[in-house]
């Protein structure tokens, strides 16, 4: 399309009254009830690139700077009135703003601007986003890091006001996150997101002065956009994509990070146009209670979307049913004509951000754009068609953002920026006092939280059953609690393992090879922090190093994870005590982790006080409501975690039947290297964890040899792995290894950083023949659906024939299925092992708990990018 310059068409509203039509100069009579109050905006030019296309904005790339920006004061809310732009004077060369907020008492301005691009700089030299403040009364604009060094530490964007006069905003710098790395004998590094894209945003608070910078959240990708809810908790929204579970959701967390909560809209991600794929973008709090949202793809060229209220107070998903199925209840459009959200023709245009006004009425201000199409003859722009024809392909013009005061209630909006071709009003905020959010003070060591976890930097984790599932008790929690009623043995969960985000970082800093993620590089890299054992009645109470992204997992006697894997990161503070009633499956759209609406946990704990559990010791007296781990805790002490999975039965009263078997799973019964310091093994402390890499844990136990010898010293058999699952024998002779499995350190033919055992184990490998001395793929002829073989033809379908007028058949390799599925209790690899098993006893229950957590963490080929090879 060309480059048009055309007076702007504004689309009248029928419902609009008293002044509010429009013209094409903008003017309009001043409303009563906002002159008086300033207004803050973002002019700015379209984001092209250099054929003059429009540049996708992307709401997962806080990071992007679209030069040709400017922050402008209006001292009232109406079309006559001054502008100012206030960042006139900072910068030489196109820079750029956004994410406008302000002060509860209207006086301050808070805000994200860069500084223009450097030439002939890397990317890792050129200027990071920074916090600015501007003060209403003295009129005075500063960088709130003062400090250059500090400044450029990392990429700061979207910041909001705190009650106290601090201020909460999302940044790359990840502050305490690059401090513990020290403690790892690594360097300092923003850690990438989970898909390795770039630094992770993550939350931070600091002074208005920019002094004591912390950070608040540990998510391994990013937390973006934070405002301060009225109940003085911050909402924000957090990207949860461990293992590529890619979801952009709201979540609550305290100002000093402790109780970090699932909001709304996990389970509501495709609540767009013809149910595509939509954010909740920008969220605040309206004066009503509800959350304001800019309901918008994540990405794309039409920088907008819908207005949507959701009702996070009563809601926490769109759909009154799973699935997104039922009646649209958690949310709803409140633009008062039809707006799509998916780049298709919107009849009611876009808004690219929205602000309400606290003055009692229903409008806001938003930013606007018509929807506009390009006459395909004439190349002039003209409204969107209320219909399309059948064969109508119209061309959506470029989108022009003006500032607009729009009631959602009384149906009218009157424009205060009328914005031309080639520019748009991004955002705008007004400078009105609103009722300041309630102050949630920071915990003190000693008085609010336990001063001896603060000072050991751990928090506690309190499960109260991990049988209860979303409120239902399904495995009969009291029976298993009974030590008469069921043994250790016949109780299916024992322990729960803590795994550890690996922090990864960007090429420049490290640059490894991506083979070292092993099969599945969404599952990153996974450390082990420890292990608990899960008391009688499914609940634990253990100490976790604070600050740490983790999961959990539920494991059976054995090491095995028995439950669906955890894809979400939680965090402690230090001090920090988190219940929670019980287990949920990834699509359990049952609310866990927000108190409010919680269910009642199935399991109630002791019913009585000053009385032991029931056929347990009597010296272990409990409370009413307590549970085993709870009771545990508060007469033995609080429980840190393990290195290894170590059971011995407390609770079986001597007097009912005899105490059940120990269970030790320990590392030091290894006979290859262990996969964690030796220091921890007596002294299993916060710092320590286990790091498993294939080649140095793994591939040892197959070449371990295992020959049995008798009285004389000769060799009887040899159970060494490697013996019988090689391609040659002791002799040197070429042979199909047994059980079509290879687990010698050759290089492997599907990827040549692994070791051949590596690929056989977890990927389908090709059956392999023993021809004329040569180990050859198996072949078969294809067949097609119907079971018919197939022959090779040509482009036109006719059968190709060989010298002897044969039809050619089509071969395929045949291939065996790996013996090692995504998790240890799915894989046919350990039944092997059991009793009746082919290989039972030849691999000793150590060697067979470190495969199995090798395995359930990920099978990564490397669990440190330090320890990888160099790309």
């Amino acid at each position: 399309m060309k480059s048009l310059r055309a007076v702007p068409l504004l689309l009248l509203v029928a419902a609009c009254s008293g002044g509010g039509g429009s013209s094409s100069s903008g003017e309009q009579a001043e409303d009563p009830v906002v002159v008086d109050y300033p207004i803050a905006f973002v002019r700015r030019q379209l984001n092209k690139d250099d054929e003059g296309a429009l540049e996708q904005d992307n709401q997962y790339q806080p990071q992007d700077f679209f030069p040709g920006a400017e922050l402008i004061l209006k001292d009232r809310a109406t079309a006559s009135a001054a502008e100012t732009v206030i960042t006139a004077e900072i910068f030489t060369g196109d820079y750029d703003v956004k994410d406008l907020n302000t002060s509860a008492d209207g006086q301050r301005l808070v805000f994200a601007m860069r500084a223009p691009e450097l030439e002939n700089v890397d990317d890792d030299e050129q200027p990071t986003w920074n916090i600015w403040l501007y003060d209403l009364e003295t009129k005075e604009l500063n960088r709130v890091i003062q400090s250059d060094l500090i400044a450029e530490e990392g990429q700061d964007v979207a910041p909001a006001f705190l009650p106290d006069g601090r201020i909460v905003f999302s940044s790359s710098r990840q502050r305490r996150a690059r401090a513990l790395l020290l403690d790892d004998n690594k360097p300092q590094f923003s850690a990438l997101t989970d898909d390795q894209d770039e630094p992770a945003f993550v939350l931070h608070v600091m002074e208005a002065d920019g002094s004591d910078i912390r950070q608040i959240s540990f998510n391994q990708s990013h937390d973006l956009n934070p405002t301060v809810l009225n109940n003085g908790r911050i909402l924000f929204n957090r990207w949860d994509n461990a293992a590529g579970v890619d979801r952009l959701s709201l979540y609550t967390i305290k100002p000093d990070g402790s109780d970090l909560s699932f909001h709304y809209g996990y389970h509501s991600q495709e609540t767009g146009t013809e149910n595509s794929t939509a954010t909740f973008s920008r969220p605040r709090e309206m004066p009503d209670g509800r959350l304001l949202v800019n309901l918008r793809s994540p990405s794309g060229i039409s920088y907008g979307g819908d207005l949507v209220a959701i009702d996070g107070i009563n809601y926490s998903e769109a759909y009154s049913e799973a699935g997104g199925e039922g009646d649209l209840v958690g949310q709803a459009s409140i633009a008062f004509a039809e707006v799509t959200t998916d780049g298709t023709l919107s009849p009611h245009g876009t808004f690219s951000t929205a602000w309400p006004f606290y003055d009692g009425t229903s409008r806001l201000l938003v930013s606007w754009s018509e929807c506009r199409i390009v006459e395909e003859e004439t190349e002039l722009l003209r409204p969107c068609p209320e219909t399309l024809g059948e064969e109508e392909e119209p061309v959506l013009a470029d989108p022009l953002y003006g500032l607009w005061i729009y009631d959602y209630v009384a149906g009218t909006q009157l424009p205060i920026i009328v914005a031309e071709e080639g520019e748009m009003i991004s955002e705008g905020v007004t400078l009105e006092p609103r009722t300041e959010p309630a102050y949630i003070p920071d915990p003190i060591p000693g008085i609010d939280v336990d001063g001896d976890l603060v000072q050991e930097s751990v928090g506690i984790l309190d499960i109260r059953s991990v049988y209860d599932f979303d409120g239902e008790d399904i495995a009969g929690i009291k029976t298993l609690a009974d030590p008469a009623m069921t043994t250790a043995d016949e109780r299916p969960a024992r322990f729960l393992r803590i795994v550890k985000a690996v922090a990864i970082p960007d090429d420049d800093t490290l640059d490894f090879d991506g083979s070292a993620f092993g099969r599945n590089r969404s599952q990153g890299m996974r450390e082990i922090l420890g292990y608990t054992p899960i008391q009688p009645d499914g609940s634990v109470r253990v100490k976790i190093p604070a600050d740490t992204p983790f999961a959990i997992s539920v494991i059976d006697a054995e090491g095995k994870r028995i439950f669906e894997q955890h894809n979400n990161w939680l965090q402690l503070r230090p001090g920090e005590v988190r219940s929670c009633v019980g287990c949920h499956t990834s699509e359990s759209e049952v609310v866990h982790g927000r108190v409010d609406m919680e269910l009642e946990s199935a399991w109630s704990g002791s019913p009585t006080s000053a009385a032991p559990f029931v056929n347990t010791e009597p010296a272990l007296l409990a409370e009413m409501g307590e549970t085993m781990a709870q009771l545990l805790a508060r007469i033995v002490g609080e429980a840190g975690l393990k290195g290894d999975i170590h059971f011995s039965d407390v609770w079986t009263d001597p007097a009912v039947r005899v105490k059940d078997t120990d269970i030790s799973l320990a590392y030091a019964d290894l006979l290859t290297e262990i996969p964690a310091p030796l220091a921890c093994l007596d002294n299993w402390g916060s710092s320590c964890r286990s790091v498993i890499h294939y080649e140095q844990h793994i591939q040892p136990i197959w070449d371990l040899p295992r020959q049995v010898v008798d009285n004389t010293g000769t060799v009887i058999s040899d159970n060494t792995c490697t013996a019988c699952h090689s391609p040659v024998d002791a002799a040197g002779a070429t042979r199909v290894p047994a059980a079509q499995l290879d687990l010698t350190a050759s290089a492997s033919s599907v990827n040549d950083a692994w070791f051949t055992s590596y690929a056989e184990l977890l990927v389908d490998s090709p059956i392999l023949d023993l021809v004329g001395g040569i180990l050859t793929p198996r072949l078969r002829q294809e067949t097609d659906n119907q079971g018919n073989p197939v022959f090779e033809t040509d482009e036109d379908g006719n059968l190709i024939l060989d010298a002897n007028g044969n039809p050619i058949p089509v071969m395929i390799v045949v291939t065996t299925s790996s013996v090692m599925a995504e998790t240890a209790a799915e894989s046919a690899f350990f039944p092997i092992f059991s009793t009746g098993g082919a290989h039972t006893g030849l691999l000793n229950p150590a060697e067979l708990r470190l495969i199995a957590e090798w395995l359930d963490i990920g099978a990564q080929y490397y669990n440190d990018p330090f320890a990888a090879p160099a790309d």
